[in-house]
């Protein structure tokens, strides 16, 4: 597995220049790397709108937009949504923006969906300006993944060595039953993680040829994030 080198480790890398001030974020990392947490963290510390892909196409699809509909049958038959139905549907959620800074999550996912991406920000004058690789080791993901338990009706999520639930397998508010997610197996997510590389290894080497890409290592969410506030710290405070 290809490393990249660019990192936090006490000299903090700077993102390529943009044409104004706003940052423009995508986060990337392996499945249980701690994505949704980081991002929250963002959100809850840093003026950013999100854009989750996945959240803006069941919304679209919710209220029977245009692109609702045609996304709609596709997502019913259980395929991919077309990289370009994606980008459109990105482009509809930019379209309420007025010079915010933003933080993507959950797309694209390889290296040709960034192209295609990349060339429709760059037609709006808003390129992508610092992506945020999170990257912790696999060990430690398959760890997290084999402590995790769920609430489904709520989508809480506990996790027995760092986040257990008051009640030994159940939720917290509710009291009812935990239960593991179908593909929460070491062998399952092991075969996923795999995918993942594959796929998102020449994604990151794109964005590293941009010189926008940095990586922030850690075995712990709490270990990962006073890096990335660290980083964004200095470029909220103009």
């Amino acid at each position: 597995m290809r490393r990249f080198t660019t990192s936090v480790d006490g000299s903090i890398p700077t993102p390529a220049k943009s044409d104004d001030s706003c940052l423009r974020l995508l986060i990337v990392g392996a499945p249980g790397a701690g994505k949704g947490t980081q991002s929250a963290r963002i959100r809850s510390e840093f003026p950013v709108y999100p854009i989750s892909s996945g959240d803006v196409l069941r919304r679209h699809i919710a209220k029977n937009t245009t692109i609702g509909q045609r996304a709609a049958p596709i997502v019913a038959r259980g395929e991919m949504v077309p990289d370009n139905i994606m980008v459109d549907l990105i482009d509809t959620e930019l379209d309420q923006l007025d010079h915010e800074h933003w933080l993507l999550d959950g797309f694209p996912r390889s290296a040709t969906q960034a192209q295609l991406l990349s060339k429709s920000l760059e037609a709006r004058r808003q390129p992508i300006n610092t992506v945020i690789n999170l990257v912790v080791p696999e060990d430690v993901i398959l760890q997290r993944i084999e402590d995790r338990w769920v609430h489904v009706p709520s989508g809480r999520v506990y996790n027995l060595s760092y986040n257990p639930p008051k009640t030994p397998g159940l939720d917290d508010e509710t009291g009812e039953p935990l239960t593991k997610r179908a593909d929460d197996n070491p062998e399952v997510f092991k075969a996923r993680l795999q995918k993942y590389h594959e796929l998102t290894n020449p994604l990151l080497e794109y964005y590293d040829k941009l010189g926008i890409l940095i990586s922030f290592k850690g075995n712990t969410s709490d270990e990962i994030y006073p890096q990335i506030r660290d980083y964004l710290t200095p470029k909220f405070a103009h």
